[in-house]
């Protein structure tokens, strides 16, 4: 079977997934849909690429952070390579170049050749049951490490645990819920480089520094019964991609990292999230938002927010620092309203239009 790869190397990921061409849905009108009940999955709005300003902030994140990013990488891939034939199972999107990282790291600091998987996992729908079939029957006695860049609320952590309960009772499995992370601001992640956050880099840019391929869709219009969930190849983007450029950026850094030498692993941490659920129920009634999926904490979900919703205001704790530059430009580009809140507990905050 020959796998799809995205823009990535072959044996960097295998991505499962179904290639579809949707008709695209503009920002506004997916907004009103969503309000009315629609699932988000189901439609999917243009991508552009970034404007030389905005891959100019991109290229200073990176610089000023591709080196945190390699730690915790290392910190994550340490903690792998202490179990029993990992495969590597990412989440789509966001988790996909991290999963690329660890799968390098793995071969390189540890001398373990994991096979890596990038699948579909969709807020209120679970993870592509057909995909996961195909990587527990090609790896039976196998450990799977479901990996993602960072959480936020902890939705699809919480995603995560409700689908694989599920899986393993239906299917007589014994699955694994840990999930690993870069930055887990929510708590709720098994492993992760820590709970501050962070500009990981990647969360700055859509498809390009993705693989060129899209948020997963799953609308019957597309897929059938059987198939895995449905992504856009964004081939006409190929000029613009930085995938590899990112993965060999940061590589770059790990391979002069001693694995010896690698921070302690962070565990999940109760006392965040209660912080965290409290502070999101805070915003709620501050700003009359009926929807919790409507408030998005951090920097890499406020970011997903201006690129792909349809904002209503953003929240930043301090709109000079370097790890919100980006925030700021593209608030700026939007005409959103930017508010600045110094006793924020995070960098930021995305909050979408909940009324039309």
């Amino acid at each position: 079977m020959e796998y799809f790869s995205g823009s990535y190397k072959q044996e960097d990921v295998r991505f499962l997934v179904t290639l579809i061409e949707p008709t695209p849905t503009d920002i506004q009108t997916k907004e009103a849909h969503i309000r009315l009940g629609r699932h988000y999955s189901e439609m999917i709005s243009n991508e552009y690429e970034p404007s030389k300003e905005y891959l100019d902030i991109f290229y200073q994140a990176l610089e000023l952070n591709k080196h945190r990013v390699a730690q915790d990488v290392l910190r994550l891939s340490k903690a792998i390579a202490t179990q029993s034939k990992p495969i590597l199972v990412s989440l789509l999107r966001a988790g996909t170049p991290i999963g690329v990282l660890i799968k390098r790291t793995l071969a390189y600091h540890f001398g373990i050749d994991a096979p890596h998987y990038s699948i579909s996992i969709i807020r209120d729908k679970g993870i592509d049951t057909h995909a996961l079939h195909h990587i527990v029957a090609r790896h039976p006695h196998s450990q799977l490490i479901f990996i993602d860049g960072w959480t936020g609320k902890g939705a699809i952590k919480q995603e995560l645990d409700s689908f694989i309960a599920y899986y393993n009772q239906t299917y007589n499995q014994n699955l694994s819920n840990a999930l690993y992370v870069l930055s887990d601001i929510a708590g709720v992640a098994n492993y992760s480089g820590g709970h501050e956050d962070y500009l990981i880099p990647s969360s700055a840019l859509n498809s390009t520094v993705s693989g060129l391929v899209s948020r997963s869709v799953l609308n019957p219009q597309y897929t059938h019964e059987g198939e895995f969930h449905g992504v856009k190849f964004y081939r006409e983007f190929q000029k613009s991609d930085l995938s590899n450029f990112y993965i060999d950026t940061i590589m770059q850094e790990i391979t002069a990292l001693n694995s010896t030498d690698v921070l302690p692993i962070f565990r999940a941490n109760a006392a965040i999230a209660t912080q965290m659920r409290a502070y999101i129920t805070s915003l709620q009634k501050r700003f009359d938002i009926g929807n919790i999926n409507y408030i998005k904490p951090g920097i890499g979900e406020t970011t997903r927010v201006l690129l792909r919703r349809d904002p209503y205001k953003i929240l930043l704790r301090n709109p000079k620092e370097n790890r919100v530059r980006h925030i700021v430009k593209l608030a700026d580009e939007k005409g959103i309203e930017t508010i600045c809140d110094p006793n924020l507990p995070y960098g930021c905050v995305g909050i979408i239009k909940d009324k039309a």
